[in-house]
């Protein structure tokens, strides 16, 4: 039953390890001619749930480029039966599926948060989570409060890009690979991989303040949403537990760095995140008992990684 149960869940490959479904809406928000999504200030919102590490990436970088005034936000939150509800009725739906057929009728693959939609023509512009990131540093600048941040520095891209691989794939999804494995071998190489990288990165982090220098990008933002899950959730939940981030010497102040700058720590929601893992797990949490800690202040807690 519980194999049953997690080949619904979690799909997986002939060793028992998680395989993440793609992402089905890869249009762009730009200048370019004739693209029929170009910038503007109160056309676009987006899908969120409080809860999802991919949806909180979009919301962290709004934040941080000031743009809560140009881009709005519908939240949802997963019920039981495993369906994104919207918090309140937006374009007559209550339910993503119910947007997602909105955009596009007869639609039959995964309703997923978080959305770049388009109020204008009621379209998906894009539901892959990295992508939307880029497009909210980039092309929505003359709407932003702080156009003058550059997340995404043409010097740095490359750099960018080689961590943002190394830390979907044994970070960001690591921890899924972890939680969703269903077999002993799937497990163990993916915890290996997980906290091989991890300890990498507390290595970098003894020489720089963030992943590529001292400025913030969209590589720390990506990481952030994983790393604020972690003693929470994953550790536990996703039995990623050989150490805590708050174990490490550097990931944890780094941590705190992150949740400190200005904005994000709003975009922060503990206990819908616990909510909505313990909660709506069930192969992983059959009781639904959502657990105590841990303690949000420390959190506001001294980073000094101005070293």
């Amino acid at each position: 039953m519980w194999q049953l149960m997690m080949s619904q869940l979690a799909p997986r490959d002939k060793t028992g390890a998680y395989i993440r479904p793609s992402s089905s809406f890869r249009n762009f928000v730009g200048k370019v001619t004739e693209n029929p999504f170009p910038p503007a200030a109160a056309r676009y919102r987006l899908f969120v749930g409080k809860g999802c590490p991919w949806a909180h990436r979009t919301l962290v970088t709004r934040a941080l480029k000031g743009l809560e005034d140009a881009v709005a936000v519908s939240v949802a939150f997963p019920s039981s039966g495993g369906m994104w509800e919207l918090e309140s009725e937006t374009f007559g739906c209550n339910t993503l599926p119910e947007i997602y057929q909105l955009a596009q009728p007869g639609y039959n693959g995964r309703s997923t948060v978080p959305v770049l939609w388009d109020d204008s023509t009621r379209a998906i512009v894009n539901n892959e989570s990295s992508e939307i990131i880029v497009m909210l540093n980039s092309e929505f600048n003359e709407f932003a409060r702080h156009p003058e941040l550059d997340l995404y520095p043409v010097e740095l891209r490359d750099k960018i890009d080689r961590w943002n691989e190394k830390i979907y794939h044994a970070v960001n999804n690591g921890v899924y690979r972890c939680g969703f494995a269903q077999s002993q071998a799937a497990y163990d190489a993916a915890c290996a991989e997980l906290f091989a990288v991890l300890d990498e990165i507390d290595r970098a982090l003894s020489t720089n303040r963030y992943l590529c220098g001292n400025s913030v990008t969209l590589a720390d933002v990506r990481l952030f949403t994983t790393l604020f899950r972690f003693d929470a959730v994953y550790y536990s939940l996703f039995k990623c537990n050989l150490r805590r981030i708050q174990d490490y010497q550097n990931l944890s102040g780094y941590l705190r760095d992150l949740y400190q700058l200005p904005g994000v720590a709003d975009t922060c929601d503990l206990d819908a995140v616990k909510r909505d893992y313990y909660g709506n797990l069930f192969p992983l949490n059959p009781g639904g008992i959502v657990p105590a800690g841990p303690d949000l202040s420390r959190f506001l807690m001294p980073h000094d990684r101005g070293k």
